[in-house]
């Protein structure tokens, strides 16, 4: 029997991407967010999701790609990590989807810049290629971005 697992979907400009699902906290529309002065470019605000402060992050900024057309609202899912939530902004959620650990593969030649730095690897699918979103090196590497905290002291 073949070992799997799941991976939350979402696709930001042409990229399909997936992350755990055990570091998804939860999926939601667009939030208000609150700009931060002096912020990384990539931090687009903070929200309120129910009275905790979590910090928006665009992942076209982080991953080095296009700017979203002003008139495309994106969407929050928001995962969690060892110092709280962070909310990620993404075009477009996608399911959740299984997929067999023996068909995960290195990350493609193609992809390049930023993006590369923060991918693990890539899943063939029938359809499209999945690429996996290191979330450890996305919210921790280049910035302070998954604590409040560490962002406005910053």
């Amino acid at each position: 029997m073949t070992a799997t697992r799941q991976y939350c979907t979402f696709t930001v400009a042409e990229m399909f991407l997936g992350i755990a699902v055990e570091h998804v906290q939860e999926v939601l529309r667009y939030q208000h967010m609150t700009r931060v002065p002096l912020a990384p470019a990539c931090v687009a605000g903070l929200i309120n999701l129910r009275g905790q402060i979590v910090t928006a992050v665009d992942l076209r900024v982080r991953l080095g790609l296009p700017s979203r057309p002003a008139e495309q609202t994106p969407m929050n899912v928001v995962v969690r990590d060892r110092d709280g939530a962070v909310s990620l902004l993404v075009d477009r959620i996608g399911d959740v989807l299984e997929v067999d650990e023996d068909r995960f593969e290195p990350v493609p030649s193609t992809v390049a810049g930023a993006a590369k730095d923060l991918l693990i690897g890539a899943y063939k699918l029938p359809s499209q290629l999945l690429l996996v979103l290191d979330d450890e090196r996305l919210l921790n590497d280049a910035e302070p971005l998954s604590t409040n905290d560490r962002l406005l002291a910053g």
